[in-house]
């Protein structure tokens, strides 16, 4: 098996948080042919894939709600946003559900990107944002609020509690709100508050996740149905020899009602444990 091949294989199997990961991954190398500018030595991403705290551009693309949550501004910001989905993932699966971990992503994006522009327009600033930062964010804060107390091994730290690795990032988030990258750091704040929300509103019985869960299964479920006629034909077919089955059974005659008791004792017995009167009826009965 090849490198390609364990991949694929990888992605098959791995679940929904390495399938994410590879999606990030992906869009970065796509970016990194399309959108990297090698002679200012960053990347220019268009309206269409960033979000821009701009009305004049969030209103008419509003899918770049989402798509800024899978690409990023440089390696060092991918490899970062990675380690930390990683370790967030792993975490929250522990306890939840692939699809209640997609549904958390998408809708954590969405939110933490609506509060950047919102912010920024009324701040009267204009920027755009890339990076899957806030829905880490939301991802860890959310495990964070439903075990605060787990006790997590660091390496050349030792044990420490979940909830002091999260109140960490968030303090340096915090810190650094009134700093460079002050959009980034809002999205990431807003993505912490819908994780934490996302739990608060699971243990009294509200799935957010389902939003997501039953729109992916509607175009899922769209474009299922265009195969249903022929299989409607094969369903009416299919009731026809069962009919005659039966019909067969009601009106078994006598002379096949003895043929089915001999064969029956021929499985039981085998041949040799018939009589003469019976191997002469079965042999007449087969002509």
């Amino acid at each position: 098996m090849n490198i390609l091949d364990d991949l694929k294989l990888q992605y098959k199997i791995g679940g929904i948080a390495l399938r994410v990961i590879y999606w990030n991954i992906a869009c970065f190398l796509i970016s990194l042919v399309f959108f990297y500018q090698y002679s200012g030595g960053g990347f220019a991403y268009p309206d269409w894939l960033a979000l821009s705290s701009d009305p004049n551009s969030f209103l008419i693309r509003p899918w770049t709600f989402l798509t800024y949550a899978f690409f990023h501004s440089s390696f060092l910001h991918l490899l970062f946003n990675m380690m930390v989905l990683n370790f967030a993932s792993q975490l929250f699966l522990t306890f939840f559900t692939q699809k209640q971990y997609l549904g958390l992503y998408i809708l954590s994006a969405i939110f933490a990107g609506i509060v950047f522009a919102l912010s920024y327009y009324f701040l009267s600033y204009s920027a755009s944002i890339v990076g899957a930062s806030a829905a880490i964010m939301a991802i860890l804060v959310a495990a964070t609020t439903y075990q605060p107390l787990m006790n997590v091994r660091l390496l050349l730290i030792g044990n420490v509690k979940l909830w002091h690795i999260t109140a960490v990032i968030l303090i340096l988030d915090l810190m650094q709100l009134r700093l460079e990258n002050m959009g980034g750091h809002i999205s990431h704040l807003a993505g912490a508050l819908f994780g934490f929300i996302f739990i608060k509103l699971l243990q009294n019985g509200t799935d957010l996740s389902i939003i997501i869960s039953r729109t992916i299964d509607f175009f899922v479920n769209l474009f299922k149905k265009s195969p249903s006629t022929p299989f409607k034909k094969v369903h009416k077919n299919y009731q026809k020899p069962t009919e005659k089955v039966t019909s067969r059974i009601v009106t078994k005659d006598k002379t096949q009602q003895q043929i089915d008791e001999i064969l029956d004792k021929i499985s039981q017995s085998g041949y040799d444990c018939l009589t003469k009167e019976e191997k002469e009826f079965l042999f007449k009965a087969g002509k």
